[in-house]
């Protein structure tokens, strides 16, 4: 079937003014015209649309099917229409930025929202994400910007060292890690822990490094937020890994201990990171040069 823009506000004006001469005239039509079309769309449907009666027309059960579809479609290409006009005209622009946890949760908000203020006329699409899975999205113009660990593959990328983010085991008190000084995740991997949802970029890159050792993680709870993480690990519950820079803001104070991990891929930096030759006059050039910036005063 293929019924165009016309065809579709002709129909749902029929079906609303309940008379095809009155959806004529809102389409601005002949009423021959707006009849030819209303036959021609029920040839292609194969079933009436329409049903005439002494005073005016109805939908039938088809017809219903279809000014229920037909005003979903109008009103989504309205909106493209308003959205491209306001491209066309410079006004609006939107960035697809993808990150791990750390930096949702730490360190892209305050630079995002001082964007933002400055830059009244651009929107941005801020989505968690798995470092490789970011970098696919990159590599597939799925995403504008990511902030990936740098363990991530990111060759042919253009990338800026962002921030360091160490991971660091977060322990109760009198747990049996805190006697070493640096310890190994093989070794976390034989204690309980407490961890994030599913959903967490930070879980499911704990998930794989815990999968290349051959070894599941023994994890009592999962939860969706590091200070919920914290309040476990003061009780006793397990141990946890997270990035260092956000167990300051998550609290604990003297209940937890920290060690530092020793595995390579704990010591890791955050890499803002674009495909090369982003414009910096486009939206999301605008966004990497601001936050590259951020990184030299970081």
């Amino acid at each position: 079937m293929r019924f165009d823009w016309t065809d579709l506000q002709l129909f749902v004006h029929a079906c609303e003014a309940g008379s095809l001469t009155a959806g004529a005239e809102r389409s601005h039509l002949t009423l021959a015209a707006a009849s030819a079309r209303i036959r021609g769309m029920e040839e292609q449907a194969g079933a009436p649309l329409l049903q005439r009666h002494s005073r005016g027309v109805r939908p039938t059960a088809a017809g219903e099917a279809l000014s229920r579809h037909a005003r979903a479609v109008l009103a989504q290409l309205a909106q493209l229409r308003g959205e491209l006009a306001q491209h066309g005209h410079g006004l609006r622009g939107q960035v697809r930025l993808m990150c791990n946890t750390s930096a949702l949760v730490q360190h892209l908000p305050p630079l995002l929202a001082d964007f933002l203020r400055r830059h009244p006329a651009i929107d941005a699409a801020v989505e968690e994400s798995a470092s490789h899975l970011t970098v696919q999205a990159l590599r597939q113009d799925a995403a504008d910007l990511g902030i990936v660990s740098d363990v991530a593959d990111t060759a042919g990328l253009h990338t800026v060292a962002w921030r360091r983010d160490p991971l660091v085991l977060v322990l109760p008190r009198g747990h049996a890690l805190a006697a070493s000084r640096r310890v190994a995740f093989a070794q976390v991997l034989a204690h309980d822990l407490v961890g994030y949802g599913p959903a967490s970029a930070l879980h499911a890159h704990l998930s794989l490094q815990a999968a290349q050792l051959g070894r599941p993680m023994r994890l009592r709870a999962q939860l969706g937020s590091f200070e919920a993480v914290c309040t476990l690990v003061a009780q006793g519950v397990g141990a946890a890994v997270m990035p260092a820079a956000v167990l300051a803001r998550a609290g604990g104070g003297a209940r937890l201990g920290t060690r530092p991990l020793s595995d390579a891929w704990a010591q890791r930096t955050l890499l803002l990171c674009a495909r090369t030759g982003l414009p910096a006059s486009q939206p999301a050039g605008q966004l990497f040069e601001f936050l590259a910036s951020a990184a030299a005063t970081a």
